[in-house]
């Protein structure tokens, strides 16, 4: 809801801006006189000609002034020259209370786009102003002073207080705390840091004291990394702009020519009133003008980016919001996008006389002693189920293959654990066992063997535990007619096995990254769009060669922030859905908004070519469209709010 909060905030300030207020006055003042004329009253030209001249330079001069430069360079592409010329035929005419609508509604429709852009910008502006400037850093003596984050120097020892900004990305070297992480990585529950764990600027402290070393100077944060980039995705064009940029840079002067010829081709060629004519041109001009075109793409990306970076996804340029919207595959790396790369104890099978909790405390005795994943994981799972890990001595680590030790609490104290082929060299193995090695590994996990002189004692079997999430993610992707493809450096058994879990069929594995590019080739001649989705480290090529590169969890990481198109900081897999349909979503509001700007203009444009329009009626309508193409806009900051709010 933080978005919606600063949208309200945004709000209240415009109404707060004298200049805005004033603005609201003038049309109001303004709005009257016009009535008045329509019903046949005016003003005395001599009294009605300097009130109108002065309220229209007072709220137009701007306009004004850069159209004139646009008439002394000869640039008939200017919107600001179509107003100058409009308001200078309209004083000609004597219309001078027309000739302020005009002004005055073009500059509020004006003020109104610069709020629209400036609304879907707020949430990044907002972040950079809460950014702190200045931090608290600790000598080697003990000593802290306060120092601007220019002055901070990697390795610097930094004091964050309870409630304080964290200033730089840095390491936890003492202290414990939750820290707000919603604004680097969009999750609403703070995350608790202990010694080890790493911080980032622009995050929340929230209860504890902590000092950190820092780990980044101040340009090169995570947060510095973000803001270059989401404000330089502002910049970055979505392809629907710069075809209607294109298109307004022919369409103005076009308009001119036609205004043109309204004038001349009935008075000069079939002796009609110049008068009419003339002011039925000046319709034209006014309605003419694309504002609405002009401001209907910009306002909808910048307001689609702003709510994907609510959320935790960093999108480096509108072009890939649009991109996604229109992709047709997705194709996904296994570990660390659908798994969390981290091996998990799924069986714990005992042979003999040997207990299933013997047969784990005695692992995680003597893998307590190495550091591999596998290991690691075999010890977690004894201390989750709060078991006593056996003591051990002699331990031998045997490079690629496992470990030997003896155990003190066992009655046959010799033991090695690894894998089949190790263990097949130390000691006998029965058939049993080597089949249900190969069952395991058919069913895609790791299988460690723990032995002793009396045989095998048993099997722990361990695979990478799947997120919670994939399951329900590749199931909405379907939903939306986005076929799923996982590309993985891993073996056919574990792909196959996590590809079933989660209900993708169609799985490549064993792919080096350069392999995996290639199957992006593959896949973008077969569906066109492809979205890759993987760590951003070792997938970087494929995710350069996708239409839309998606590197996930990349908080923290230059080298998927530089290598995706869209960078997810909080490691949420459902958003890869979730920004397909904003990117959907986006696409239609912009076809909503040009459809309505166009029809608007060809309406008018008609009506003015055949002599039936009015320069009031074509002032309310042109600035209509432009407030509704705003509003019908921003509605793109609020999407799926409800959903994730649920979460």
């Amino acid at each position: 809801m933080a978005e919606v909060v600063e949208i309200r905030r945004q709000k209240t300030v415009l109404w707060q801006d004298r200049k805005f207020l004033w603005l609201i006055s003038s049309v109001a003042v303004v709005a009257v006189f016009e009535f008045l004329s329509l019903v046949g009253w005016h003003l005395p030209t001599a009294i009605g000609a300097p009130f109108f001249a002065v309220i229209i330079l007072a709220i137009g001069w701007q306009t004004i002034w850069k159209g004139l430069k646009a008439l002394a360079k000869l640039n008939f592409r200017s919107i600001n020259l179509l107003m100058v010329i409009a308001v200078i035929g309209a004083f000609i005419l004597g219309e001078f209370e027309e000739a302020a609508v005009v002004i005055v509604l073009f500059t509020l429709g004006e003020r109104l786009e610069e709020f629209g852009i400036a609304s879907s910008k707020s949430a990044l502006q907002s972040l950079v102003d809460k950014t702190p400037k200045t931090a608290v850093v600790k000598d080697n003596g003990g000593q802290t002073r306060e120092i601007t984050l220019a002055e901070i120097q990697i390795g610097d020892t930094l004091v964050i207080k309870p409630s304080e900004m964290i200033a730089m990305d840095a390491t936890v070297i003492f202290g414990a705390s939750s820290v707000d992480e919603s604004t680097i990585t969009g999750e609403p529950l703070p995350k608790d840091k202990h010694a080890g764990d790493t911080v980032f600027a622009g995050t929340l402290n929230m209860q504890g004291y902590l000092e950190a070393r820092v780990l980044k100077t101040a340009k090169d944060t995570t947060l510095a990394k973000i803001i270059e980039t989401t404000f330089a995705a502002t910049r970055t064009k979505a392809e629907t702009q710069k075809f209607i940029e294109k298109f307004s840079a022919f369409y103005t002067p076009t308009i001119i020519f036609i205004a043109v010829l309204i004038v001349t081709v009935p008075t000069l060629i079939f002796g009609r009133e110049f008068e009419f004519w003339f002011r039925e041109a000046l319709t034209l001009l006014v309605i003419a003008c694309p504002c609405a075109l002009v401001i209907s793409t910009p306002i909808s990306i910048y307001a689609a980016v702003g709510n994907a970076s609510s959320r935790g996804a960093l999108v480096k340029g509108g072009k890939y919001i649009e991109a996604i919207g229109q992709i047709k595959a997705v194709a996904m790396d296994k570990t660390r996008t659908l798994t969390y790369g981290k091996p998990k104890v799924t069986d714990i099978i005992s042979f003999g006389e040997t207990s299933r909790e013997h047969l784990l405390a005695c692992a995680a005795g003597i893998e307590s002693y190495s550091e591999h994943p596998l290991a690691q994981a075999i010890v977690t799972a004894a201390h989750n189920e709060k078991l006593e890990i056996h003591r051990v001595e002699n331990f031998q680590s045997i490079l690629g293959k496992g470990a030997k030790a003896d155990c003190v609490v066992c009655y046959d104290k010799h033991h090695c654990i690894g894998k089949l082929p190790f263990i097949t060299e130390e000691h006998q193995v029965q058939d049993e066992i080597v089949e249900k090695v190969e069952s395991l590994q058919r069913m895609g996990k790791t299988s460690i063997v723990i032995s002793s002189h009396g045989g095998v004692e048993g099997v722990i079997a361990l695979s990478d535990e799947i997120k919670i999430e994939s399951k329900t993610t590749i199931a909405e992707l379907k939903s939306l007619g986005v076929e799923v493809v996982m590309l993985t450096g891993d073996n056919h058994a574990p792909a196959e096995a996590v590809a079933r879990a989660v209900g993708i069929t169609e799985v490549k594995a064993e792919l080096l990254p350069e392999r995996k590019a290639d199957a992006i080739r593959q896949l973008m001649q077969k569906y066109g769009a492809v979205a890759m989705v993987g760590d951003g480290v070792n997938d970087a090529p494929a995710l350069v060669l996708s239409t839309v590169g998606v590197a996930m969890g990349a908080a923290g990481s230059d080298t998927a922030i530089e290598a995706a198109s869209i960078a997810i900081l909080n490691d949420r897999l459902e958003l890869i859905p979730y920004l397909i349909r904003l990117g959907r979503k986006t696409i239609s509001t912009i076809k909503i908004n040009t459809t309505l700007a166009v029809a608007t203009k060809l309406v008018f444009i008609i009506l003015a070519i055949f002599g039936l329009s009015s320069l009031a009626m074509a002032i309310f309508a042109d600035v209509g469209v432009t407030v509704l193409v705003i509003l019908n806009s921003l509605r793109l900051l609020n999407f799926g709010t409800d959903k994730f709010q649920a979460d």
